[in-house]
C-alpha cells in the first residue's frame, strides 16, 4: 500500500476547531499517523507540501436529491427569476433550440420575493413553450405549474386533490405526474443529471451524500443511476428511499440504509403544505395537509427497526412532527427505548419542532437532518416565513435548543432547493435569523461533517484522526474560517482537493 505523508499544513483533526497539526499520514485509505513533525513518520511512498493549506474532514450533505440537483445544473434554472413575467421569457428562449414533442424541465421558482407573487398560468407556459409539456417544479419541490400539454398526458388529473384548471399542482395532483415525466426523459438524463451533481459537489469539498430518493421524488431508475454514478465517482454515498412500507422494493434495490429521507408526513411551508396546529398567517382556515397519521407511521418505524433498516419522514410543520413524535411513543411501547435508539432513526428538515416532541427525539436518539439555508433564505421578518406564520417564523429551525436538548443534528443542502454551498449553510447555522438559536462554529461544523457520518450510522469517519477514514479536503486557504464575521463572502473558500477514503475524486488543475 502506497503511504501518502502530507506535511507543511494547517490539518485540522476535529470539527472541534481545536489547534492544528502540520502533518497527517494515510495509508489503505486511512489515516495512521498525525503531528507537527514529519520526520516521526517513516518511510513514506510518498510526499506532499501542503505550503501552509488548511485540510479539513470533507463536507458531507446529509440530505440531497443528485439527479435533480443535476437535472438543475444541466437543465432550465429559474431560481434567480424576479417575476413570473421573467419565468415566462426564461421559458420561452429556453425552448427555441428543443424540438416540439421534448419535455422542458425547470425549477427553482420563488413567487414569495416577487413584487406580484401570481403565479404562471397553463395558458401563459402554453404561449411561452410553443404549445409543448413544460414542468415548472416551485423550489421546495412541493408544488409545481404545468402546460396543458402535460396535463393532457395524465387522464383524471383534473379529480385529484391538488390539481388547479390554472395548471397549479401539488399533493396526489402532484405525484401522478411523476410517472410520466421518467417516461418523457431521454435514455441517460439520470445519469448526465447525477454525474454532473457528484462533479459539482467533489469540487466543493463534499466528499460524501445523502441521496434521499422515493417514489415520489422519481423512479428507481435514478435512485440506481446514482449510485453507478457515485461509484463510478469515488464519492460516499448513503441511499435513502422513501416509500411507506416499502419492503419489497428493498428486495429490488440494494446498498439502501433505509426507507426514510423524504417519505412525506407532510409538506412544505413556502406551498402552504407543511401540517400546522394553527392556521396560516397569509391563508384564514387553512392549516396545511399531514399525509400520514401516527399510527401508519408507527407501523413503519417497527417494520424498520426489526428489519435493522433506518426510518424516517420528511417533516416541516408542527402538527406533523408531533404526529412523528406521537408514532415514535407507539413504537417505543411495542420494542422498548433502547430497540428504538439502536435504529438512529432520522427526521428530515424538522423546522417546527414542539418542547414535547423534542424530548421524545431526544430520549429516543432520533437525528435531526437540517438545513440551514433555509433560515439564511427565508427566515427574518420580513421573509417567507413570516409572510406564513406571523411572528411564529421565530421558532423554525431552532438549532440551539434542539443541540441543548441532545438532539444530534446533521447538515445539508436539499439541493436542488438550496444551493451546494456548504461553508455558506455552517455559517448560516452561526448566524441564525432568531436570536438566540444559532450554534457555535464549532458545533456547526461538526453537523456538516461527522454528524452526516453518525446520521448514516457510520463512526470510523469525519474527523482527521488515526483509524479514521481518509476524507478530507484542501482549501485555498492558511487558517479556520472565520464564521463570526456577518459577511459570508469572507467564510466560502475555494476547495483545491477532496479526497475520499484515500482516493483523489477532486483536484484544481495545476495545484500539485
Amino acid at each position: 500500500m502506497t503511504r501518502i505523508l502530507l506535511r507543511n499544513g494547517q490539518i485540522h483533526t476535529r470539527p472541534a476547531l481545536d489547534e492544528p497539526v502540520r502533518a497527517m499520514a494515510v495509508e489503505g485509505g486511512r489515516i495512521v499517523w498525525t503531528g507537527n513533525d514529519p520526520d516521526d513518520f517513516a518511510s513514506p511512498d510518498e510526499l506532499v507540501d501542503l505550503e501552509g493549506r488548511l485540510v479539513t474532514p470533507a463536507f458531507v450533505d446529509s440530505h440531497v436529491h443528485v439527479v435533480e440537483t443535476g437535472e438543475q445544473i444541466l437543465g432550465l434554472d429559474v431560481g434567480s427569476a424576479p417575476s413570473r413575467e421573467v419565468v415566462l421569457d426564461m421559458v420561452a428562449a429556453h425552448v427555441r433550440d428543443l424540438g416540439h414533442d421534448d419535455l422542458v424541465l425547470a425549477q427553482g421558482w420563488d413567487e414569495t420575493h416577487w413584487p406580484d407573487p401570481s403565479l404562471p398560468t397553463a395558458a401563459e407556459l402554453d404561449r411561452a413553450s410553443g404549445g409543448r409539456k413544460v414542468y415548472l417544479n416551485r423550489i421546495d419541490g412541493h408544488s409545481a405549474v404545468v402546460s396543458s400539454a402535460l396535463m393532457a398526458r395524465v387522464p383524471g388529473i383534473a379529480g385529484l386533490p391538488g390539481w388547479t384548471a390554472q395548471g397549479r399542482v401539488e399533493r396526489e395532483a402532484l405525484r401522478a405526474l411523476l410517472p410520466l415525466l421518467a417516461d418523457l426523459t431521454p435514455a441517460g438524463h439520470a445519469e448526465h443529471g447525477a454525474r454532473a451533481a457528484l462533479q459539482a459537489m467533489a469540487a466543493l469539498g463534499i466528499g460524501a451524500f445523502h441521496d434521499n430518493s422515493g417514489p415520489d421524488i422519481g423512479p428507481e431508475s435514478d435512485l440506481i443511476a446514482t449510485q453507478a454514478q457515485a461509484a463510478e465517482a469515488g464519492l460516499h454515498g448513503t441511499y435513502y428511499w422513501g416509500a411507506h412500507l416499502g419492503f419489497d422494493d428493498l428486495e429490488r434495490l440494494s446498498e439502501v440504509s433505509g426507507l426514510a429521507g423524504d417519505l412525506s408526513a407532510d409538506g412544505s411551508m413556502g406551498s402552504r403544505s407543511a401540517a400546522l396546529t394553527f392556521d396560516y398567517a397569509d391563508l384564514a382556515g387553512h392549516r396545511g395537509h399531514a399525509y400520514l397519521n401516527p399510527e401508519e407511521m408507527a407501523e413503519h418505524i417497527i417494520g424498520c427497526t426489526r428489519r435493522g433498516l433506518q426510518a424516517g419522514f420528511h417533516c416541516i410543520g408542527d402538527q406533523a412532527i408531533d404526529n412523528i413524535a406521537q408514532a415514535f411513543r407507539l413504537a417505543e411501547a411495542t420494542l422498548g427505548a433502547a430497540s428504538i435508539r439502536s435504529g438512529r432513526h432520522r427526521l428530515e428538515h424538522c423546522e417546527l419542532p414542539s418542547p414535547a416532541a423534542t424530548e421524545t427525539f431526544a430520549h429516543l436518539g432520533v437525528t435531526a437532518s437540517m438545513q440551514p439555508m433555509f433560515d439564511g433564505l427565508w427566515g427574518g421578518p420580513d421573509r417567507m416565513y413570516a409572510a406564513r406564520l406571523g411572528e411564529r417564523w421565530q421558532q423554525m429551525n431552532p438549532f440551539r435548543t434542539l443541540l441543548d436538548a441532545g438532539v444530534r443534528l446533521a447538515f445539508g443542502s436539499d439541493s436542488p432547493v438550496t444551493p451546494l454551498d456548504p461553508w455558506a449553510a455552517v455559517h448560516a447555522a452561526v448566524h441564525h435569523h432568531t436570536p438566540g438559536q444559532g450554534i457555535t462554529a464549532a458545533e456547526a461544523f461538526a453537523a456538516h461533517t461527522v454528524g452526516g457520518w453518525y446520521a448514516a450510522g457510520i463512526d470510523d469517519a469525519g474527523t482527521l484522526t488515526v483509524g479514521q477514514r481518509a476524507t478530507y479536503a484542501v482549501w485555498d486557504r492558511t487558517t479556520f474560517p472565520d464564521l463570526t464575521t456577518p459577511d459570508v463572502a469572507d467564510v466560502t473558500t475555494a476547495c483545491l482537493q477532496t479526497v475520499v477514503d484515500g482516493r483523489t475524486v477532486f483536484e484544481k488543475e495545476g495545484v500539485w
